[in-house]
C-alpha cells in the first residue's frame, strides 16, 4: 500500500492539487518557506537534468513539466502576495531575498529584480522560443528523408525490422517533442510576464494597504512592502530563470548521444593552436595597453600552458595510434584468417556495374531503393509471404550498365540497361516503327528497342509501352523473386508465420503444429503452393484444412491438393472470368490413368516413374494444344482430375515451367469452361 501511495502518479496528483489548494487556502509563513525551498530545489533538478541528459528524448515529458511548474509557481506567488498584504510578513525565505540579495536597499533590490526579468524575458525566453519554432519546422520537414534512409538501411540489410521500427518511433517522438516544445516555451514567456505584473500589483497594493490599513506614511509603506515584494519577486523569478535556462539548454542541445559538458569543453578546448593564439593575445594586451599586465599575463600564461600540454597529448596519441595500427595489422597477418563472415549467403542479391550506381544513390535522385521496398510490399500482398532482405551491391567486375541477380549466392539472371535511354516495346498493334537500338526486355525476353528522352513522347503517342531503367530492373527482380519464392521460404519464415497466426487463432496452431505435422512438413506444403503462384496469405484456411486431413495422411503432395481445393475461390478468381467463357485444354482420361499407373509409393512419399519416350510424346501433344490457346490470345491452362493434377504438373515443369494446371475441384461452380482441345497420344 505504501509503495502505491509513493508512486509517480500519486506524487504528480498531489503536486497539482497543492497548487490549486494554495490558490484558495491561506498559508502560514513556515509552510510557505517549505514550498518555496521545494520549488527552488525542483528548478535546480530540472536544469541539471536537462544539462546531463544525453539526448532531448530523455526529457520527452519536458513540455508537461513546464506546464506543471508554471501552475505551481503562480500558486506560490498568489499565496505569498496574500501573506504580504494581510500580515505584512512573508517568512524567512522572502525576507532574506528582499534584504540580503538587495543589500537592504530598495533601489538595488529593484534593479536586480528588473535585470533578472530582462535577461529572462528578452534574452533566454526569446531565443528559446525562436530555436524551438525553427527546430520544430525543420524536424517535420526532415521526417520523409529520415524515413527513406531507414527504408534504405533496412533493404540493404544494415538494420533489422526491430531496429527500423525503433528508429521510426524515435523520429515520431522527436517530431512530437519539438512540436510540443514550440508551444510549451510560451508557458515560460508567460510566466516571466506574469511575475512582472504581479510584482507591480504587489507594490501598489502594499502601499495602499500600509497607508489605509496600518496608517503608515507613503515612504514607510513603500519601504516595507516594496522590499517584501522585491524579495517575493526574486524568490519566484530565480526558479523561473532556472526553468528558462533549462528550456534553452534542451532546445539547443545537439543530436549526439554524449555527455553535455564533455562535448562543450571538447569543442572549446580541443585545438592547441586556438589556445596558443588566445594566450599570446592576452599577454599582448597586458604588455601593450594600460590593462593590468600581471592579471592578463597570468591568464595568457595559463592558455599557453594549456596549448602546450594539449599539443603534447595529441602528438602522443597520434604515435600510439600509429603503433597500435601497425601492431593490429601485424597481428592479423600472423593469425589464421577468420572465415566465419564468409560463410553466410544472402538470399537475394542485386549486383550492378558502376554505371547503374546513380539509380541506387538517393543523393543523386535514384529511387531504386524505394522500388525494392515496393517489391517486398507487393509480394507480401500478392503471395502472403515476406521476401528476405534484398542486398544491393555495386560490382566493378561487371560491365558499367550490367546487373545480375543472385539467389542464395548463385546467379540466376542478368540484364543490361542504357542509363540515359528508355526501353520501348511494341504491344503488337503498333504499325509505325521508330528508330532505336534493338534489344530484349530482360523479364519476359520480349523484343524491344532503346530510345532517347526526345523520342519518348512520340513513342508513347504511337502506342509503344515505354519504361525507364529503374522500372526495368524492378520488374525483372520481381519476376525472379516470384519464380524462386518457394526456395526463399525458410523454416524460420514459416515459424514467423505460425507465430503471427497464433496471436489471433491459437487453437488451430496448437492443434496442427507439432501434434499433427512438423514445421518442415508445413513448409513443404507452403512451398508447393508458392511454386505454382498460389497465395498463402489466407493462412488460417490453409492451417484448418491441414488440420482436417493430417489425421489421415502426412503425404505433403496430397495435403497440398486438399489445401488448393479449399482455396478454390482464390484460384478461380485469379485465372478465370466469372461472366465469360474461359478456354482451356483438358487431359485425356486414358492418359490420366496411365500417369496414375506410373506413380510409385515409398516411405518418403510418391514419385512418377513414367517411360521417357511416352513422356516425350505426351509433352509434344501438350505443346500443340498450348499453341492453340496462344493463337486465341488465351493463357495456357490445363484442366485435370484432382487425383492426377500434382503428378501431371511435376511432369510438365521441365518442359513448360509456367504452365497452369488446375483440377476440376479447384474451379468455382459459376465459372464457365470451354475445352478447345484434349492432350492425348
Amino acid at each position: 500500500m505504501l509503495k502505491k501511495l509513493l508512486s509517480g502518479d500519486i506524487f504528480i496528483a498531489v503536486y497539482i492539487l497543492a497548487a490549486f489548494v494554495m490558490l484558495i487556502i491561506p498559508l502560514n509563513d513556515t509552510i510557505l518557506d517549505i514550498l518555496l525551498a521545494f520549488d527552488m530545489s525542483l528548478s535546480f533538478t530540472i536544469m541539471f537534468s536537462c544539462m546531463l541528459s544525453k539526448e532531448v528524448l530523455d526529457m520527452a515529458y519536458y513540455p508537461t513539466i513546464l506546464l506543471f511548474t508554471t501552475i505551481f509557481r503562480i500558486a506560490l506567488n498568489v499565496s505569498s502576495t496574500r501573506l504580504i498584504l494581510v500580515q505584512g510578513e512573508a517568512g524567512n525565505v522572502i525576507n532574506t531575498f528582499g534584504g540580503f540579495v538587495g543589500g537592504g536597499n530598495l533601489v538595488v533590490g529593484a534593479i536586480i529584480f528588473l535585470i533578472l526579468i530582462l535577461v529572462q524575458f528578452m534574452v533566454i525566453n526569446k531565443g528559446s522560443e525562436r530555436v524551438a519554432e525553427v527546430t520544430a519546422r525543420f524536424t517535420l520537414d526532415a521526417m520523409p528523408g529520415k524515413q527513406m534512409a531507414i527504408d534504405a538501411d533496412l533493404n540493404t540489410g544494415a538494420i533489422d525490422d526491430a531496429e527500423a521500427a525503433r528508429r521510426r518511433q524515435k523520429i515520431q517522438d522527436e517530431s512530437s517533442f519539438f512540436g510540443n516544445m514550440d508551444g510549451a516555451v510560451k508557458y515560460v514567456k508567460g510566466d516571466a510576464t506574469a511575475g512582472l505584473v504581479i510584482t507591480a500589483i504587489n507594490i501598489i497594493g502594499g502601499i495602499i494597504t500600509g497607508m489605509i490599513g496600518q496608517g503608515l506614511e507613503i515612504g514607510e509603506a513603500l519601504n516595507k512592502y516594496a522590499i517584501l515584494t522585491i524579495g517575493d519577486g526574486l524568490v519566484s523569478q530565480i526558479p523561473s530563470l532556472l526553468i528558462s535556462l533549462s528550456t534553452g539548454i534542451l532546445v539547443t542541445k545537439g543530436a549526439k548521444e554524449a555527455e553535455f559538458g564533455a562535448e562543450i569543453l571538447g569543442e572549446l578546448f580541443s585545438l592547441p593552436k586556438v589556445m596558443l593564439i588566445v594566450g599570446s593575445a592576452m599577454i599582448g594586451l597586458g604588455l601593450l595597453t594600460p590593462l593590468n599586465p600581471l592579471l592578463f599575463g597570468i591568464i595568457g600564461g595559463l592558455f599557453l600552458f594549456m596549448g602546450y600540454m594539449l599539443n603534447r597529448r595529441l602528438n602522443k596519441e597520434q604515435v600510439e595510434t600509429e603503433v597500435s595500427a601497425e601492431e593490429t595489422e601485424a597481428e592479423e597477418i600472423r593469425q589464421p584468417e577468420n572465415v566465419n563472415s564468409l560463410l553466410s549467403v544472402d538470399p537475394i542479391e542485386l549486383e550492378f556495374g558502376y554505371g547503374i550506381i546513380p539509380l541506387a544513390d538517393v543523393n543523386q535522385g535514384g529511387d531504386l531503393l524505394d522500388r525494392v521496398v515496393m517489391i517486398r510490399r507487393q509480394i507480401a500482398l500478392e503471395l502472403g509471404t515476406v521476401v528476405p532482405i534484398i542486398r544491393l551491391r555495386d560490382n566493378i567486375q561487371l560491365n558499367p550498365n550490367q546487373y545480375i541477380i543472385k539467389i542464395k549466392g548463385i546467379q540466376v539472371s542478368e540484364g543490361e540497361i542504357l542509363f540515359d535511354h528508355y526501353m520501348a516495346m511494341n504491344p503488337g498493334f503498333v504499325k509505325e516503327e521508330i528508330t532505336g537500338i534493338p534489344t530484349f526486355e530482360p523479364s519476359f525476353h520480349l523484343p524491344a528497342i532503346w530510345i532517347t528522352e526526345g523520342q519518348r513522347e512520340r513513342a508513347e503517342t504511337l502506342g509503344y509501352t515505354v519504361v525507364d531503367p529503374p522500372s526495368i530492373i524492378a520488374t525483372h527482380l520481381t519476376e525472379i523473386i516470384r519464380h524462386h519464392i518457394d526456395e526463399l521460404l525458410s523454416r524460420q519464415d514459416v515459424q514467423n508465420l505460425v507465430n503471427n497466426l497464433k496471436e489471433t487463432n491459437p487453437s488451430v496452431v496448437e492443434e496442427l503444429v507439432p501434434k499433427l505435422l512438423g514445421l518442415g512438413e508445413v513448409q513443404k506444403v507452403l512451398q508447393q503452393l508458392l511454386r505454382e503462384g498460389v497465395s498463402i496469405r489466407d493462412l488460417l484456411s490453409i492451417f484448418e484444412t491441414l488440420a482436417d486431413y493430417a489425421t489421415t495422411t502426412r503425404d505433403t503432395d496430397i495435403l497440398t491438393e486438399y489445401v488448393r481445393q479449399a482455396l478454390k475461390r482464390a484460384i478461380s478468381s485469379r485465372y478465370f472470368q466469372a461472366n465469360e467463357t474461359n478456354s482451356v485444354v483438358t487431359l485425356d482420361p486414358k492418359m490420366e490413368q496411365e500417369i496414375m499407373g506410373a506413380v510409385k509409393q515409398t516411405e518418403q512419399g510418391s514419385y512418377l516413374n513414367m517411360n521417357p519416350e511416352r513422356t516425350k510424346q505426351l509433352m509434344d501433344a501438350l505443346g500443340i494444344e498450348i499453341k492453340k490457346l496462344e493463337n486465341l490470345g488465351r493463357t495456357p491452362i490445363v484442366i485435370t482430375s484432382p487425383i492426377v493434377r500434382c503428378y501431371f504438373k511435376k511432369l510438365t515443369e521441365d518442359y513448360y515451367r509456367d504452365l497452369i494446371v488446375i483440377s476440376y475441384n479447384e474451379v468455382e461452380p459459376n465459372v464457365e469452361l470451354q475445352s478447345v482441345g484434349m492432350v492425348t497420344i
